[in-house]
């Protein structure tokens, strides 16, 4: 049995697993497709560099495309300037797209398009080198902090959190990590003194895990603070024993936060605000300027209601970071309500019948909900829907080795061996900087690693 995998994040490598390392169907194959010559998904281009032990995750994730079973082929896009899926599954028995969540949400806010005013999404993919993010020099991401005095993270969940850190990180702390070069350089310049990182609900509702806002607190000279009476907003801060246990872990956190007093003036300090709602990105001679918020409440529902009354936030950079979205795959059908593919336990709906063939999983398949481990049980459902409809499908004709019908559509993979070649090019790239392994930035430099040519990037 001949399958395809679409994306090569965990959501991807866990029903790569699921599929190879079950006993009901023998010998089934998986080829693992990925639009990016190089594999591991927002475990490589989404957590921030200063988090290793969580990239450490690429180790459990090669060992599955490693499997003898298993093969990964980069460079491969589906979609209009690639395969069609209908032409993609003439190719294989079955199809699984795990193709995430790829876009971001908007605020819907006047200004909200001006210079200055980007998507947290797009700020993790520059300092992550993602290639279609220009990093060295020459597009607008080069003005991320140049300039920047002080910026407002709208958003109070783990991605929020981690641009927050990177933002008031230091050089010497980032010049370990694989960070690309140009990029360190950038944040190495930054001016940045105050990190405003601001929710619309409040402390008890945040959607950070205790541990990533911990380690806010444990930055070298930095502050973090909270104020009292914004927290006191919360009806759960007085008594949060009756909150789930991570909920009351933050409460406790900040209320620590709120109590401290700073022996001395820090080199940065990161603001937590809540109970305020964006209404407006400020303009200031054509870039931005700050953030315009009203003032919310608690409703008495869970949720909160405007109060009328308004505060600006001066900042020079903001960063929306308040959720990612689906976004259609051409020849698929979509959902724009809940931007996933609608499906049955896995199968996708085509006009409410199951598509026979096409299946989905991870953030496609349920939103973007959940922390990397919950792809392994959504992989699994997706896995053993595909296992059950295994008999049927088997019975169509399809090539004996995909990728040559891959090839023979125009496409170009890197597979495996080129990829170990982008791993060993990024090595040398750290070592004639000084440093471990560094990231190569840009598709040009992908590409030439990956045929043993020099990483053609200015790093």
């Amino acid at each position: 049995m001949q399958v395809a995998v679409v994306g090569s994040g965990p959501s991807g490598v866990y029903t790569a697993q699921s599929l190879v390392q079950q006993d009901r169907v023998p010998d089934v194959r998986v080829d693992v497709l990925d639009r990016l010559p190089c594999p591991y998904g927002l475990v490589r281009y989404g957590v921030a560099p200063d988090h290793e032990k969580i990239k450490s995750l690429q180790n459990n994730l090669r060992s599955v495309l490693e499997h003898e079973r298993v093969r990964f082929f980069g460079g491969v896009e589906i979609g209009p300037r690639g395969l069609s899926p209908a032409r993609l599954l003439g190719m294989y028995h079955a199809v699984v797209y795990c193709v995430g969540a790829a876009t971001d949400r908007h605020l819907g806010v006047p200004g909200e398009d001006l210079p200055g005013s980007r998507s947290a999404t797009e700020f993790v993919s520059w300092y992550s080198a993602h290639p279609d993010v220009p990093v060295n020099g020459a597009g607008p991401p080069d003005r991320f902090v140049r300039g920047v005095e002080s910026a407002v993270v709208i958003g109070i969940g783990n991605v929020a959190v981690d641009v927050a850190r990177m933002l008031a990180r230091g050089a010497a702390e980032l010049l370990p990590t694989d960070i690309p070069q140009e990029a360190l350089g950038v944040l190495a310049d930054s001016g940045v003194r105050t990190v405003h990182m601001v929710g619309r609900r409040g402390p008890s509702q945040a959607r950070f895990t205790t541990k990533e806002l911990r380690e806010l607190g444990s930055l070298p000279d930095t502050e973090v603070v909270v104020d009292p009476a914004e927290l006191a907003l919360d009806p759960a801060y007085a008594d949060p024993s009756g909150l789930p246990a991570a909920n009351r872990r933050n409460v406790e956190v900040m209320r620590g936060w709120a109590a401290a007093r700073p022996e001395r003036a820090p080199a940065r300090r990161i603001r937590l605000r809540f109970f305020l709602r964006p209404v407006a990105v400020l303009d200031a001679g054509g870039r931005v300027g700050g953030v315009r918020f009203e003032r919310t409440l608690p409703d008495g529902r869970g949720g909160v209601t405007g109060s009328g009354t308004y505060e600006d936030i001066a900042g020079q950079l903001v960063l929306r970071s308040v959720g990612y979205r689906g976004v259609p795959l051409a020849g698929l059908p979509f959902d724009e309500g809940t931007g996933t593919v609608p499906h049955a336990a896995g199968r996708v709906l085509r006009d409410g019948a199951v598509a026979p063939g096409e299946y989905v999983a991870g953030w496609i398949k349920r939103g973007p909900t959940g922390v990397i481990g919950t792809n392994r049980p959504c992989a699994k459902e997706t896995a053993l829907s595909l296992l059950d409809d295994a008999p049927a499908l088997v019975q169509r004709e399809v090539p004996e080795d995909p990728s040559v019908a891959l090839r023979a559509a125009g496409a170009e993979p890197v597979e495996w061996p080129g990829w170990l070649a982008i791993e060993r090019a990024e090595a040398d790239l750290g070592r004639s900087l000084g440093r471990g392994s560094v990231k190569i930035p840009d598709w040009p430099g992908l590409l030439s690693a990956a045929r043993g040519g020099p990483p053609d990037t200015a790093g």
